[in-house]
Parts: C-alpha cells; sequence; structure tokens
C-alpha cells in the first residue's frame, strides 16, 4: 500500500516578543510538538519561535529548510518531499501568519499541485487585526506590500492608492520598513488631501501596541514615534 502523505501545516507565530500562550491558541502549541519537519524563513529567528511555542521540543530532531530571497526556487518542491514519505511539515513565518505577504505562499501552492493537505492554524495576522481596528472599509481592502522607496514614486504611488480609495470605497493598506516608517509617514501628511483617514496601526499585539485613525488634518496635530516598530498604513477616502 501507498504511504499516506503528511499535511502541510501554515503554523503563526507571535508578532513581536509577546507570551505565545497570550496571542496563539493551543492548537497551534499540538502541532509544534509534534512536527519535526519545517520550512521557515530564517532558521535562527525559526528555532526561537518553536523553543517560546514548545519549550519541550527537542531541537536536535528538528529539520529545518530556509526558503527567502536567497532560496533557489529549484530547491522548493524538496521541502514538501517529507509530506510524501508520511510525514508532517510546518511553514513557519519570522512574525504572524505564513503565506500572507510571506514566500511561504510558493510552498503552499505546490502542495495543492501535489495533492497534498494544507492546514491554516489560527493566529495573529497583523493585516487583518489592523484592517479591524481601523474603522474602514473592511468588506473591501487592498495590501500593497511596500510603496516605492523613490519619492517621486512613492509620491505618485500615494496619490493613486488615495484616487482608488475614493473611486472604489476601498481601504488600502501598505507597510515599510520600520526604520524608514517616519519618512513614510511624512511623505502620507505631504500628500494626501487633508479629509482622508490615516490609520497607523503599531506593535500589534505587543504590550505597546498603537493604533489610531485619524484624518491627516487631525494626525498633522498628532505625533507620534514609529522609528523601528512594525507599523501597518491604511488609508481611505470617501
Amino acid at each position: 500500500m501507498d504511504t499516506p502523505k503528511g499535511k502541510l501545516y501554515l503554523i503563526p507565530t507571535t508578532l513581536g516578543e509577546s507570551n505565545p500562550l497570550e496571542v496563539l491558541p493551543l492548537t497551534v502549541r499540538k502541532a509544534v510538538e509534534q512536527i519535526n519537519h519545517y520550512v521557515v524563513e530564517h532558521e535562527k529567528s525559526a528555532r526561537r519561535s518553536i523553543q517560546r511555542i514548545a519549550p519541550s521540543k527537542s531541537q536536535p530532531d528538528l529539520h529545518l529548510q530556509q526558503l527567502n530571497k536567497f532560496t533557489d526556487p529549484g530547491e522548493i518542491r524538496s521541502f514538501i518531499d517529507p509530506c510524501l514519505e508520511g510525514f508532517d511539515v510546518g511553514i513557519i513565518s519570522d512574525a504572524g501568519c505564513p503565506g500572507i505577504a510571506d514566500p511561504g505562499a510558493a510552498v503552499v501552492a505546490l502542495a495543492h499541485e501535489m495533492d497534498i493537505q494544507v492546514v491554516p492554524l489560527v493566529g495573529p495576522s497583523s493585516i487583518l487585526l489592523a484592517m479591524m481596528a481601523s474603522g474602514m472599509n473592511g468588506q473591501k481592502f487592498a495590501f500593497h506590500g511596500y510603496l516605492p522607496i523613490d519619492k517621486r514614486e512613492r509620491r505618485k504611488e500615494i496619490k493613486q492608492l488615495e484616487r482608488d480609495s475614493k473611486a472604489n470605497d476601498q481601504a488600502q493598506l501598505f507597510i515599510e520598513t520600520p526604520y524608514r516608517n517616519g519618512q513614510l509617514m511624512d511623505a502620507l501628511l505631504s500628500t494626501l488631501l487633508g479629509d482622508t483617514r490615516l490609520c497607523v496601526a503599531t506593535d500589534i499585539t505587543l504590550p505597546t501596541e498603537y493604533i489610531k485613525t485619524l484624518t491627516v488634518d487631525q494626525w498633522k496635530k498628532n505625533k507620534v514615534d514609529l522609528h523601528k516598530r512594525p507599523t501597518l498604513f491604511i488609508i481611505q477616502n470617501n
């Protein structure tokens, strides 16, 4: 008889140094305790996450494959070979939910092609948590990742997102490298219309969490330190 295929588990992690038991359900810990094969962004951070979620887990038993911008695309298919041998495989992102703004999506796509069951586990998604707390249109929204670094191109993109938001009644989400948050915030305040709403969602699920939605004109009267703090920005004009 053929060996039953293992499953591909999408295992969420915390969004920072918060206690895993405060933000992750028991199902995540149970999965980590029984899975030894993982696809991860970076081995060091993945081992730390696994240890924090399941302290008794044997680290020497772990088999970790790294999937990031340095990975040879030709190697990805081999990452889920253990499933073909009957072993479960887990995907762990550096933060939050794998497959969402995360390279793990490439492995998930392969699993579907190979008829391997994909099991998403519940955990914190900064995108969804920010939308939930923003007060903006949760029926229609779009995530755009990073905006251009070039100032002229970034300004052009911001104006286009604002127009799209108004035309489609659609919230527009994007992020920035944490150490450039201040520059992006300045660009938003100098480019957007005064009545456009802007949500700043920072350090989500952490003790320093800060989430506030104001108009651009109101933000110009408020100051917030976003330097090196993971932040999601959401705009909507309607």
